[in-house]
């Protein structure tokens, strides 16, 4: 049995007293049960890590380098991540492949050097409002899980979240029916390479998920969780959320 995740992605959000705060209350809360990930603005990684060393949280990072070492001006690679304590790392997420003009080559190289290094990558996979309404859905998710495909050899663990870029941010969301088809499109893509590992890869849901939808989305089959955005900075929303995760 898949176990349910929810991981905030807190973006370019918050300051050292409001993220202390934040990771004060859910270390208060009880989470049992769901596995709870934090992955806030670099510069508070370490701290935060060590401000709740004796809790159940989880931290990542929002992005991660393709690169071990070297003359790469203002990238952190996967060991030093890990030298710090995260545990998981936030690859291709729709706003790095715009902004910055990731590929899903490169997302999937990120992907498998960051698994090699013992980071646990949650690969983002989605579609525009242009290419869904346009029937493209999974023509633009089967290009961006291909490179994946090629060669599944080390990927055990990964964990795909499936955001509806049109659903990033914006308040619309996909209704539950809408993203349990594409989420168990995408198992029976990962099934037709792997079996096994379809079966036991956790897919999330992210793209304005809040308390008001949470437990309908995750009530899905092949819906595992959550990624999320701004429903993460609000602890009250976001305990909401990983309560609704809760396997009944």
């Amino acid at each position: 049995m898949r176990k349910p995740m929810v991981a905030g992605n807190w973006k370019l959000n918050g300051n050292r007293a409001s993220s202390a705060a934040l990771v004060d209350a859910l270390m208060s809360a009880d989470i049992a049960g769901v596995d709870v990930l934090i992955c806030p603005p670099l510069v508070y990684l370490a701290e935060l890590i060590a401000r709740a060393s004796a809790g159940g949280l989880g931290f990542g990072s929002q992005d991660v380098d393709l690169h071990a070492e070297g003359a790469f001006t203002g990238e952190i690679s996967a060991a030093m991540l890990r030298d710090v304590g995260a545990t998981a790392c936030i690859v291709g997420h729709s706003e790095r492949r715009q902004y910055h003009a990731e590929s899903s080559r490169l997302v999937a190289d990120k992907t498998r050097v960051a698994a090699a290094a013992g980071l646990q990558p949650i690969v983002c996979v989605g579609e525009t409002l242009e290419e869904r309404e346009a029937g493209r859905t999974e023509w633009v998710l089967q290009q961006q899980i291909a490179p994946l495909l090629e060669d599944l050899g080390g990927l055990d663990g990964i964990v795909l979240a499936y955001e509806p870029v049109w659903a990033i941010g914006t308040g619309k969301t996909a209704s539950a029916a809408q993203a349990q088809e594409v989420h168990a499109w995408l198992r029976s893509e990962f099934r037709a390479v792997n079996a096994k590992m379809a079966d036991s890869l956790v897919i999330l849901y992210g793209g304005s998920v809040k308390p008001s939808n949470a437990a309908d989305i995750f009530a899905q089959r092949d819906i595992d969780g959550g990624l999320i955005g701004g429903a993460s900075l609000v602890v009250a929303d976001f305990l909401a959320i990983v309560a609704a995760a809760k396997p009944l």
